[in-house]
């Protein structure tokens, strides 16, 4: 539903699953205990007219709506990459920050409106929805946007589509929730571009999170999973991309060792690696073409050109079979070792053609040549693949 942010579930992410589990479970418990969600209820009124500061604090954290609570629930889940990417104590600087600046929102907001419109704003949904609602800055300006597809030949649906659907659905969820969604927005934009040095001002100490790190940390951290591949969890993009390609290099490796010990009978293939076992797609891709005869020998005519650069459909399957061939072995050894020695320069040439194109889309989106190649190459040349590779690791 969402994008792939990394590995599957809260691993490196402990402040978002202490949210999760705490936030929610707070929800749960005053739906079944409905005499104390008034202590939890974010009243405005009560705030300006009474002084009860605490009203701040207590109904700007704890959502008093299940849908509400859920909506938010996923915004987090989803937005873990961040603490991944910018680390715990950054992450939670960047929400004490915001919490801080759109409690200031909601109030000036509030009286905007009661001086436009003459109507006074009593009360505004509870919980941390202007928090969550200011990740959709860094959401917007970091998280690539890749297109997945059309709905009627117009409407693009992109990786992030759905992320804002949810956050449209809890924007819709009451009648001022648009005040508190402005709120977050705001408080997200200027802490994320550090207006008036904010980073500086709001932020997590050291030794709050050196505590956190020994007392909360063993309490919500998550164990590595193992039913998928390793992922790299380095402090940047770049890092956690040559991590990634690293172990795909290491697992390639293995299993063309462990495919080589296991090749006892002699095979009409040369070289190290079988076509047939690595690439099943291509072993059962033709398989339901009709069968075509072959032409006698005194019938062909002599051709001046390689087989490859021939335009019938068998020649340009074969292209297409020694392009995904070449891309997975590309700059481990030369084309004429797996390809054999009747390939031609010319045909090298040909090949390339198809093959640098990719490569320059590739860059053109900001990725740099080396991990183009790579992601090509671990994806067999999947343009799409080797995308959307690239963007979510």
């Amino acid at each position: 539903m969402f994008t792939t942010t990394g590995s599957r579930g809260l691993y490196k992410a402990p402040l978002s699953k202490g949210l999760l589990l705490v936030l929610n479970g707070l929800t749960v418990m005053l739906t079944l205990l409905p005499q104390y969600q008034e202590v939890f209820m974010y009243n405005l009124q009560a705030f300006t007219q009474q002084h009860q500061v605490w009203r701040f604090l207590c109904g700007r954290l704890v959502c008093l709506d299940v849908k509400d609570a859920f909506c938010s629930s996923l915004l987090i889940y989803n937005f873990r990459i961040f603490e991944r990417r910018f680390g715990t104590r950054k992450f939670a600087s960047f929400l004490l920050g915001t919490w801080c600046l759109s409690a200031l929102m909601d109030f000036l907001l509030a009286q905007a409106f009661q001086f436009l419109f003459d109507y006074e704003v009593e009360e505004l949904p509870a919980g941390l929805l202007a928090p969550v609602f200011s990740l959709f800055v860094p959401f917007y300006l970091l998280i690539p946007r890749m297109p997945v597809t059309q709905v009627l030949g117009h409407i693009h649906i992109t990786n992030k589509s759905l992320v804002y659907i949810v956050g449209l659905q809890l924007l819709t969820s009451s009648p001022f929730m648009w005040l508190l969604a402005l709120s977050g927005l705001i408080s997200g934009g200027l802490y994320h571009s550090n207006v008036l040095w904010l980073q500086k001002i709001l932020f997590v100490p050291i030794w709050v999170s050196r505590i956190g790190r020994y007392i909360l940390e063993p309490l919500f951290s998550s164990s590595q999973p193992s039913s998928e591949t390793p992922l790299g969890m380095g402090a940047t993009l770049d890092i956690q991309r040559q991590q990634r390609m690293d172990m795909l290099d290491q697992q390639l490796l293995l299993a063309q060792y462990n495919e080589a010990r296991r090749n006892t009978r002699p095979q009409s293939q040369s070289g190290l690696l079988q076509w047939t076992r690595l690439f099943p797609s291509l072993r059962h891709r033709g398989q339901n073409r009709p069968p075509m005869q072959p032409s006698p020998q005194a019938q062909t005519p002599p051709s001046t050109q390689p087989p490859l650069l021939d335009n019938s459909p068998v020649a340009e399957e074969q292209v297409r079979i020694h392009l995904c061939v070449s891309v997975y072995v590309y700059m481990w050894q030369p084309y004429e070792t797996f390809l054999g020695e009747d390939f031609s320069a010319t045909a090298v040439s040909q090949l390339m053609s198809f093959f640098v194109p990719q490569v320059a889309r590739l860059v053109e989106m900001g990725f740099s040549r080396t991990d183009a190649l790579e992601a090509l190459r671990a994806s067999n040349n999947d343009i799409n693949m080797a995308t959307n590779f690239l963007l979510q690791h």
